[in-house]
């Protein structure tokens, strides 16, 4: 089988080769590629791969026009809105990601963008040159209301670090608005963001959250709420957050996620809108989450392989 990389996975040259190590001694043969946004080079690069693995570089459906023999796409991500699922399902190519490796670090970064919107950390720097400690007052996450939308794996596990912070936390589930989630109590969407303090998303991008905070649901939170999304960029309408933040309608937000890979364009409504702390899509971004994701990659292709695939999308 002939496999293409198609982007870095993030990892030394090292633990790739080791990782690549046994797929070889099998006979099987790699092919690395930088990260494209050409059509037509993404054609010449699967033009004879039976496999191919990339993280969120998008994949357009165009791009497996002459892939003839891929039968899989090895996704090194949790979320797939950047694969053609609909062309591979026509294709009969199977799809498996990487769910799971970066729980800890995503969640992790939507704590820090929470304390760093309590603590007033985007004028720390002002802070300390200019106008020293008397011009600082924060508010601490202890006793307030977490709403996380999205209790997957990642939004469980914030859960737990907001809980030992002290927080209470509540969540949206699906369309479960009653009883729990692992400890967790489960209400509904308008309520969630009429109650709670930080309100954290952590949900999955389709169909059902596609623009899910808009203009109304922005409208329903707390003047001094604070919005984290380290979900995907789409879930939120950003001139309408935009528009929210310059109106003071709610206190600031957290984003990590935003309708196109950064760097922004110039013309994204949110590099203006005050109250923002930003970070490039860096949730994922730890090296022990890269690691993790490394061996959940190769084991996608290993059980594919086996005949037994797992982390089927």
């Amino acid at each position: 089988m002939h496999i293409v990389i198609l982007e870095s996975l993030g990892v030394s040259g090292e633990k790739l080769e080791e990782a690549m190590a046994p797929y070889i001694s099998a006979g099987h043969t790699f092919a690395q590629y930088e990260r494209t946004l050409d059509v037509e080079k993404l054609r010449g690069e699967l033009m004879d791969a039976d496999a191919a693995i990339l993280a969120n570089m998008p994949l357009p459906a165009d791009a497996l026009k002459g892939a003839d023999k891929l039968r899989f796409i090895d996704v090194a991500f949790t979320g797939c809105d950047h694969i053609p699922l609909d062309k591979c399902r026509e294709r009969g190519i199977t799809v498996s990601n990487a769910s799971g490796y970066a729980t800890h670090a995503v969640a992790e970064l939507a704590v820090s963008l929470a304390l760093g919107l309590k603590r007033e950390l985007l004028r720390g720097k002002e802070g300390t040159s200019k106008l020293g400690a008397a011009s600082f007052m924060g508010t601490e996450l202890y006793g307030k209301q977490v709403g996380i939308v999205g209790l997957g794996k990642i939004g469980l596990h914030a859960a737990r670090l907001f809980s030992a912070f002290g927080c209470k936390v509540v969540g949206t589930a699906g369309t479960q608005t009653d009883g729990e989630r692992e400890g967790v109590p489960c209400l509904p969407l308008n309520i969630l963001l009429d109650e709670s303090d930080i309100v954290v998303l952590a949900c999955p991008l389709n169909q059902n959250t596609r623009g899910l905070i808009g203009r109304e649901a922005l409208s329903r939170m707390r003047r001094t709420a604070l919005l984290v999304n380290v979900a995907r960029g789409p879930v939120v309408d950003s001139e309408a957050l935009a528009t929210a933040l310059k109106e003071e309608k709610i206190a600031g937000a957290g984003l990590d996620v935003f309708d196109t890979e950064p760097p922004l364009p110039g013309s994204s409504p949110l590099l203006d809108a005050p109250h923002v702390l930003f970070t490039p899509h860096i949730g994922y971004r730890t090296q022990e989450a890269m690691e993790s994701r490394l061996e959940i990659v190769f084991g996608n292709l290993g059980a594919y392989l086996a005949g037994k695939p797992v982390n089927l999308v």
